[in-house]
């Protein structure tokens, strides 16, 4: 993969950029602010980003703002929020944008649930090939942000669990093996879960995700 990270610690932005070179990865450019990442994407056009939420001059959602910009400038090149702090005001139009067909992957992982180094390059690799990485503590705080509930009572406590699941980006497969039920026992879960929700269906996983996230938030 080719890689543009924005992390505005020397010392874990340094890290960063030997662990993914340990790994067989280029760093393009390796930046401290969102006005050089946002440059940095535009020059060398890479397969995914790698972005901290605060970030200078105010230190308070430069790099989500900057994250939701590539998505929507940049569709073919993954972004993977990577930061100690869960920014819900941003986070759903970060997950619904440049949702349509063709368009790469997006994540958000937080640094201190990342358990080991191929956890979070595993993640990137998911983000830069289309998939999702999602913190399940970022869905909940999603979740929990929205002010649209109503629909949700309609969901039995399987399609909750159900919608969790998918909403971390699991594959129908991995659901059922998390759950203990048949893959076509899942299939209809979703199917209820979309049809409760005014959604249709989709083929891909991250899709959908996008979809019940922009829905949520709306």
């Amino acid at each position: 993969m080719r890689i543009v990270i924005a992390e505005d610690s020397a010392v874990i932005r340094a890290g960063l950029v030997e662990i993914l070179a340990d790994r067989g990865h280029e760093t393009v450019a390796a930046v401290g602010d969102a006005a050089a990442l946002r440059a940095a994407v535009d020059e060398h056009e890479p397969d995914a980003a790698v972005v901290d939420v605060r970030m200078p001059p105010d230190y308070t959602d430069e790099g989500v703002r900057a994250a939701i910009a590539i998505r929507r400038d940049h569709p073919g090149t993954g972004v993977l929020v990577f930061s100690q702090y869960i920014e819900t005001r941003h986070a759903a139009e970060l997950l619904g944008a440049a949702s349509g067909r063709g368009a790469a992957g997006v994540g958000y992982l937080l640094k201190d649930r990342v358990g080991d180094v191929g956890e979070f390059v595993d993640a990137l690799s998911r983000v830069a090939a289309g998939g999702t990485a999602l913190d399940p503590e970022v869905v909940t705080q999603l979740l929990g942000a929205t002010r649209r509930t109503d629909d949700l009572h309609t969901l039995t406590p399987r399609e909750h669990d159900v919608l969790s699941l998918m909403a971390e980006g699991r594959s129908n497969g991995a659901i059922a093996g998390t759950l203990v039920i048949s893959e076509r026992a899942v299939e209809k879960h979703v199917a209820n879960i979309f049809a409760k929700l005014g959604l249709a269906p989709s083929d891909a996983d991250h899709r959908r995700v996008l979809a019940v996230l922009r829905y949520l938030e709306s």
